[in-house]
């Protein structure tokens, strides 16, 4: 039995599971509900690829700044859609939106719930050093990401991977998931799994300011977090060198390294060593050796490259904008 189905999602986790739907032809995805058109510097629109395969396609798009508004509920009523499914939509669901659909409405989280509840599940599994990610498929209710799961897809954390690099494959994972469950959904068999809510845990949405890298950590920890923080907020620290203003550089790649003798009493982001291609920064325990970089303003590159046009001596030190002593 073929069934009406309404898309609701924007960021990069949602666009291979909505061009799958529209490409299937067992169910009709009657729509595309997304968040409104961005404009970054230089007044550039942002492009939405979910917007744009939606127009080639003819679907209907809404955007509304609030999905709560009587006049947003109505029009999603128009749509006359079966079934919701939602995937990093970016706002949360009324209950008069909820009760619109009579399959009910379902989500992609990436996590494997309950772990990870809340905005950032795939930056919590990469700097906690999780060895497994996933992708559940849950039916949504009141409470934020609690709802039963129907489904679940897991894979493991490459060593070096990064979030955003999980976050594509994660999203390549959850197709035949959403395709099955929706299946399922559809013929009255799917099956509903209650979460356990003794092993909850919910991260937070994170701030620019998140990206600051803490060098106070273990080596381990700092390079999860570089890893963790790409390619949003985005791992960052400030050079500081006497007699130079603080110099703002992302920090793309690095390796842990065992601590260098007599590196036990160096303040944290302490540069320690220096070769040719690499400089190695100190940590709360050990040590990391800084392998490619991004100045602001300039575009990322191995750390030979940038000690070509900037000199850098042991002693320089890392740290947050305002040096503390």
């Amino acid at each position: 039995m073929s069934i009406r189905i309404l898309f609701l999602g924007t960021g990069p986790l949602a666009l291979p599971t909505f061009q799958a739907l529209c490409d299937w032809q067992e169910h009709h995805v009657v729509g595309l509900v997304t968040q409104p058109d961005r404009t970054g510097r230089g007044h550039h629109q942002h492009v939405n690829p979910l917007k744009q395969l939606a127009t080639e396609r003819g679907l209907v798009v809404l955007q509304p700044s609030s999905i709560k508004t009587p006049e947003s509920v109505d029009a999603l009523k128009e749509t006359e859609a079966d079934l919701f499914v939602v995937a990093a939509y970016g706002q949360m669901l009324s209950d008069a939106v909820l009760a619109i659909p009579r399959l009910g409405t379902i989500n992609l989280h990436a996590s494997l719930l309950p772990k990870y509840r809340g905005a950032t599940p795939i930056h919590a599994a990469v700097l906690n050093g999780d060895r497994e990610a996933g992708v559940t498929i849950m039916e949504i209710v009141k409470k934020l990401d609690a709802g039963p799961m129907l489904g679940v897809a897991k894979t493991e954390i490459g060593t070096k991977e990064t979030t955003s690099q999980l976050e594509q494959r994660l999203a390549e994972l959850a197709v035949p998931l959403a395709l099955q469950v929706i299946n399922q959904i559809a013929l009255g068999q799917e099956t509903r799994v209650p979460q356990d809510e003794s092993q909850m845990t919910h991260v937070r949405k994170l701030s620019k300011s998140d990206g600051l890298i803490p060098w106070e950590k273990s080596a381990v920890e700092v390079e999860r977090h570089v890893r963790g923080m790409q390619s949003w907020p985005g791992p960052f620290s400030y050079l500081h060198q006497p007699g130079k203003p603080p110099l703002r550089l992302q920090i793309l790649a690095v390796d842990p390294v065992e601590n260098a003798a007599g590196a036990l009493a160096v303040v944290p982001g302490a540069v320690i060593a220096l070769d040719s291609s690499s400089i190695t920064v100190q940590c709360g325990t050990d040590a990391v050796r800084l392998q490619n970089v991004q100045p602001d303003g300039k575009r990322p590159m191995p750390v030979s490259d940038f000690l070509r046009g900037r000199k850098v001596e042991s002693g320089d030190r890392f740290g947050a904008e305002a040096r503390m002593e």
